[in-house]
């Protein structure tokens, strides 16, 4: 009597089945356990006052992170203003326009880079720019936060464009079109939800980057006085106060954190509903 192939099989997959569905379990579990955490012991914290005042002096209860919100918000700006484009512009020329040598010599620096631990990249920057400046500065930690982006939007860029069809560029060039107008004008358009969702998602990032500002933007108690001085950011702020010995910092560290959670989380939901959005929606 010969055993049924179909029943093994069967076996195998329900096996297999009920292994995966485990681990996404235990996945989701660790994930939401984390977050959930993170919402608990900050949600005490998290008030109004909270987001508009700035931070109280040591030992008086109350304060707020006014000044990292908004120094955040100016950091990962002006690092999209100069990475963006550089990425952009790298991944079109990558695709479109790079011979077979020096496009797989871009490709691995750039996958260097992505590997590149954000601490020397914050380290480079500081060479770069804080020791010929003789002071720390926002401009500093927005390139630092700009040399992370541009590889990743960059790799992002020439996949997305890759995928557009050769048919198209063909009926372009075909109608007297000439190549960098084709370029400009039907392959970008066609990839631009890719190129922005991946875009967005670099930015939710650099959000949450914190060694490259230690030695670049350095933070900053109060308002900041443009992007030539030391500024505070959401990240600078959660670890400086969770490193302190006050308890009321620590629960300000914890606040601090489900705001930064919360930015992040609508990043990457905005870069999902950018990549599902209809074509025209994003044009």
């Amino acid at each position: 009597m010969t055993a049924d192939p179909m029943r093994s099989r069967r076996l195998a997959n329900n096996l297999m089945f009920g292994a995966t569905a485990v681990a996404l379990t235990i996945s989701l579990s660790v994930l939401f356990f984390i977050l959930g955490y993170m919402v608990f012991k900050g949600a005490s914290s998290l008030c109004l006052g909270f987001l508009v005042h700035l931070p109280a002096p040591v030992g008086q209860p109350g304060g707020g992170i006014a000044h990292a919100i908004l120094g955040s918000f100016k950091l990962v700006a002006l690092a999209s203003c100069i990475g963006i484009p550089f990425g952009v512009l790298g991944g079109v020329y990558l695709a479109e326009f790079a011979g077979i040598r020096s496009a797989s010599v871009i490709r691995y620096c750039a996958d260097v880079m992505n590997g590149v631990p954000s601490i020397v990249t914050g380290i480079f920057a500081y060479t770069l720019v804080v020791l010929p400046m003789r002071h720390f500065s926002a401009l500093a930690g927005s390139i630092a936060l700009a040399l992370i982006m541009i590889p990743l939007i960059l790799r992002n860029t020439e996949d997305f464009i890759r995928l557009v069809p050769v048919s198209i560029r063909e009926a372009a060039l075909a109608l007297g079109v000439p190549r960098w107008k084709t370029v400009l004008r039907v392959v970008m358009p066609t990839a631009a939800r890719g190129i922005l969702t991946g875009a967005i998602l670099s930015v939710s990032r650099i959000a949450g980057e914190t060694a490259p500002l230690i030695f670049t933007a350095f933070g900053n108690n109060f308002w900041d006085k443009g992007e030539l001085g030391p500024m505070a950011s959401l990240p600078l702020v959660i670890f400086n106060y969770a490193i302190s010995p006050y308890e009321e910092w620590h629960r300000q560290a914890w606040a601090a954190g489900t705001i930064l959670l919360l930015v992040v989380l609508a990043g990457n939901i905005i870069a999902r509903v950018a990549l599902k959005a209809p074509k025209g929606a994003v044009q």
